[in-house]
């Protein structure tokens, strides 16, 4: 199958989208446990990833897709661990003789994705590998309907998907949680952050003990509701913080009192 190339137009997509994504509401519970499950397996996903330079929550998402967190599944595909995969990538791993452990049959199907070889990974390079994890046949001949790999149990999807191999419905609906949804779920929590995707000319809103370049966005927004008044001058800090915590019942991120 062709690949869909890493451009700055589909980062802005994958960022807009993950921004605005909002979670169906009657899938609340069913994602919270998903998320709490993934998270009591984190340390597992962990020592996997810990020399590949893969991000934890990552490998935990796309395990969730293949095999429902079953640690008796292979990572490529679901497969049992007992023999090599018989479905695409058939074969895996190569090396050794099973049965393999989940970790031998992890490390093979990261690596066999090249993910080891990304490097620098953010918000967008998260999206499009967990993406490509699946396979573009909906962006190259489905494009009217985003990925239920990503997006299923959110406002970004509703119905349409692959229901065997090559056969498609319009009409079919994902009951999987979408990969994506489950990092911003994660994220929601406060168990993961994407900080790091933040470019420099957007804005960031954290505490400071220094005038930021966009700090006095943040002291105009609080500025607009009753009973708020703070100086825009650009420095982020406790009073700032204090409006911040008044309005959502929160400190900004890296005030000390937090």
């Amino acid at each position: 199958m062709a690949k869909i190339n890493y451009t700055n137009a589909l980062k802005n997509e994958y960022e807009n989208l993950f921004k605005s994504c909002e979670i169906t509401s009657s899938k609340f519970s069913e994602v919270d446990a998903l998320c709490q499950s993934l998270l009591a397996n984190k340390n597992r996903y962990e020592q996997v990833v810990q020399e590949l330079k893969i991000p934890w929550y990552l490998v935990a998402v796309i395990h969730n897709m293949e095999s429902s967190q079953n640690f008796t599944r292979h990572l490529h595909n679901g497969d049992s661990l007992n023999a090599r995969t018989t479905h695409v990538p058939a074969g895996r791993p190569s090396m050794g003789t099973p049965p393999f452990t989940w970790e031998q049959s992890a490390s093979d199907a990261l690596k066999y994705r090249n993910l080891h070889r990304i490097g620098t990974w953010d918000l967008t390079r998260v999206l499009y590998e967990i993406e490509g994890y699946n396979g573009w046949g909906y962006r190259l001949y489905h494009a009217h309907v985003l990925s239920p790999y990503l997006w299923s149990y959110s406002n970004h999807y509703v119905s349409g998907k692959y229901i065997a191999d090559g056969r498609w419905s319009d009409t079919a609906k994902s009951k999987q949680c979408g990969a994506i949804v489950l990092l911003r779920r994660l994220e929601e929590m406060g168990a993961i952050n994407f900080d790091s995707t933040v470019q420099a000319d957007k804005p960031i809103f954290i505490y400071a003990t220094s005038v930021l370049p966009h700090g006095e966005e943040i002291q105009r927004f609080v500025n607009n509701y009753d009973g708020i008044s703070v100086r825009v001058d650009g420095w982020p800090g406790e009073k700032t913080s204090d409006a911040v915590k008044k309005l959502f019942g929160f400190y900004l991120k890296g005030d000390p009192r937090s």
